[in-house]
């Protein structure tokens, strides 16, 4: 059954949002642990995408029609713009987790939490009524300044690494682009939130395992401490599965700049988790590019 489009955001959507971007910026603090305390990152990101998938089938199972599974790989299902979107996923995780290898986690939500940005262009480029005006404009200009200003800061500052903060900015990008795919195709746009997650999750996980097989990052997580595996379990449970349900439920029903300018939350959570879980060193103009891209993500909407 597809979804009913909502034309604006409402406050049961706020209150979600808000949920979700202190459960995201926490997240960035869970995979800098499991990769301090033994495990590997394409073996993080493939145990995530892997589990969080047999999860949802559980979940597609129980909650829609017997024959939803089977509908998803059939002719004239949203099988293919759904493996690309998968792809696009695979891709992101990919950067995101050697990024944060080398970067802070504050840094790396920073830069990762930039996808509006790159949503509210998508938009403007490939998607009917989605055209930026003045303020829109404005509004990008304003965040783009508020990047160019963590990213200096990270020049003179030290304590991340700018390949890490490029990284996360990369799959940032890639997050923007997906959520375009989404809002454009309109066989994914009819998908249930479970359906079209599980396409991300169960399509990006063969890929992240490959790339775990050839970093060889299958051969160091049984050391990994017990902290390591309760990290990843909370990016794998909490995050990847209960938390990306309601996201997607939210792209299927809302409009997509409008829901993403919310994720600008996130990075705030972030910071703050890194600074006081991991003791990260946090400054006066991290917070100011913080400002300017929450200010910025504030005038697209």
């Amino acid at each position: 059954m597809s979804q009913v489009r909502r034309a604006k955001v409402d406050g049961r959507a706020i209150l979600v949002l808000i949920g979700l971007c202190a459960l995201w910026g926490l997240q960035q603090v869970a995979i800098k642990l499991s990769l301090g305390q033994g495990l590997p990152p394409f073996f993080q990101a493939a145990f995530r995408s892997g589990v969080a998938a047999l999860m949802v089938v559980g979940w597609i199972a129980i909650r829609e029609k017997p024959g939803a599974l089977v509908g998803m790989l059939s002719k004239g299902s949203a099988r293919w713009p759904g493996l690309l979107i998968a792809m696009v996923f695979a891709l992101e995780f990919l950067v995101i987790y050697p990024g944060l290898r080398l970067t802070t986690a504050a840094r790396g939500v920073l830069f990762l939490y930039t996808a509006p940005f790159f949503t509210a262009i998508g938009a403007h480029l490939f998607l009917p009524g989605g055209r930026l005006g003045v303020r829109q404009m404005l509004g990008l200009l304003v965040a783009f300044g508020g990047v160019a200003i963590a990213f200096a800061h990270g020049l003179s500052a030290g304590g991340g690494s700018i390949r890490g903060d490029l990284m996360c900015g990369a799959a940032a990008m890639l997050w923007g682009a997906a959520t375009v795919i989404m809002q454009a195709n309109p066989k994914l746009r009819k998908l249930p939130s479970a359906q079209l997650l599980l396409y991300q999750l169960g399509g990006s996980a063969p890929v992240l395992l490959a790339a775990a097989i050839l970093a060889g990052d299958l051969d160091h997580f049984p050391d990994a401490s017990a902290l390591a595996w309760i990290s990843l379990l909370y990016q794998t449970v909490v995050v990847a599965f209960a938390s990306y349900l309601a996201w997607f439920w939210l792209v299927s029903v809302y409009p997509a700049t409008q829901i993403a300018g919310f994720t600008f939350l996130t990075p705030l959570f972030g910071i703050l988790a890194g600074s006081l879980l991991l003791g990260e060193p946090t400054s006066a103009a991290l917070f100011a590019g913080l400002a300017a891209i929450a200010v910025g993500m504030r005038l697209l909407r």
